[in-house]
């Protein structure tokens, strides 16, 4: 090729030149951007972070987008019966990359004093995958146990606080069961909402609010939306507790469990956006994550 150019001085030649060399430039892929799987749905979810809100959009999104407090809070031990500022750790999160299509998104969470949390989000046609890598930096254990990341459902299932509970659902021993089915109690540290605690998880180091006595039996929490449809559901492979909240809110908040000085862990999760159908979405979670 190199050859034929220092030979084919003629305007045609040139032209030909100019063609080549611009191909070779529009197939360089840009750096730093993973291009993961190909997206054969090009309808399908976009995201994007600004401000600690990741919004999640999509044409076939009822609602046509859903906002999600990303971090709203990263939590210690012995947070059941105490004040929330005394359980929550000060955090700032930050944007490093995202690409054009709204599809990636990489973001790096400082947890003082020496935690660092980055979050690779990927959005595919009707799902969002979250990988993390959590690293503590210092020489001192810490107690970083778990975290919340707010899921707002209200314009998913176009409900208010009052009544949004009958569109929310785990899974219990009984099956899929709305929250408004489960057994619920009145009595925490704060009033309101509701958390469900699976087996094997202390119960001192949960919300400060009520804790319903119905064990999760898989990791799943979920709504419908307004027009039956659809399903959004959420899970960890890794979570301290599920929790329906007091701003028409949704949580699968993933477990940490502390860190040594040096340690990392590694955590995956996913949002799920599909068709009614809770076996079809039983089964994908247990391909996922059992």
């Amino acid at each position: 090729m190199i050859t034929d150019i220092g030979y084919n001085t003629s305007l045609a030649g040139k032209l030909t030149l100019v063609v080549c060399i611009f191909s070779a430039i529009s197939f360089v892929k840009p750096s730093g951007i993973p291009s993961g799987k190909k997206d054969n749905h090009p309808h399908g979810l976009q995201l994007q972070w600004k401000n600690n809100i990741l919004t999640i959009s999509g044409e076939n999104l009822p609602g046509k987008t859903m906002d999600i407090l990303y971090i709203e809070a990263f939590c210690k031990t012995g947070s059941t019966n105490r004040a929330w500022d005394s359980t929550t750790i000060p955090h700032k999160t930050e944007l490093v990359l995202s690409d054009r299509s709204g599809k990636y998104l990489k973001l790096r969470s400082v947890v003082q004093p020496d935690i660092e949390v980055l979050h690779d989000i990927r959005a595919g046609s009707d799902e969002v995958e979250i990988n993390l890598v959590i690293t503590n930096k210092g020489n001192q254990p810490e107690g970083i146990d778990w975290f919340q990341p707010c899921i707002r459902v209200n314009q998913f299932t176009n409900r208010e606080q009052d009544d949004y509970i009958s569109r929310c659902f785990i899974f219990t021993k009984n099956g899929l069961t709305t929250l408004d089915k489960t057994r619920r109690t009145h009595n925490g540290y704060y009033k309101g909402g509701q958390t469900y605690v699976p087996p094997g998880i202390n119960l001192n180091d949960v919300n400060p609010r009520p804790i319903s006595p119905d064990q999760p039996s898989n990791g799943l929490i979920g709504c419908f939306s307004d027009d039956d449809n659809y399903i959004m559901a959420t899970a960890w492979d890794h979570y301290q507790e599920l929790f329906q909240g007091i701003f028409v809110c949704i949580h699968s908040d993933p477990r940490i469990g502390g860190l040594q000085p040096g340690e990392v862990k590694k955590l995956r999760g996913k949002i799920y956006v599909v068709k009614n159908d809770p076996r079809a979405l039983q089964r994908r979670y247990q391909q996922d994550f059992e």
